[in-house]
């Protein structure tokens, strides 16, 4: 995906639904990951395959600031008690 295009809206509703599969920040919205985390995963260098990808997209935008325009993305899914 390439940010300066015009995005597929179901890759950002996707990105925007992407949580962190391992480390500290498991189980988080990689929207919702301070910067500084993607920051140090640029200088050491990002995993391999989809999450790889998904934490570089996050990460440029978040170096320009355009968080809000991801996070409303985010699917509410409403929990039933059974």
């Amino acid at each position: 995906m390439s940010l300066s295009n015009n995005p597929d809206p179901k890759h950002l509703i996707e990105l925007a639904n992407y949580k962190m599969p391992f480390g500290k920040y498991k189980d988080q919205y990689l929207v919702n990951i301070p910067e500084a985390y993607f920051t140090w995963f640029k200088q050491k260098g990002f995993p391999e395959g989809k999450l790889g990808n998904m934490m570089r997209e996050m990460d440029e935008i978040k170096v320009n600031g355009l968080e809000s325009l991801i996070k409303p993305l985010i699917e509410k899914k409403p929990r039933y008690l059974y």
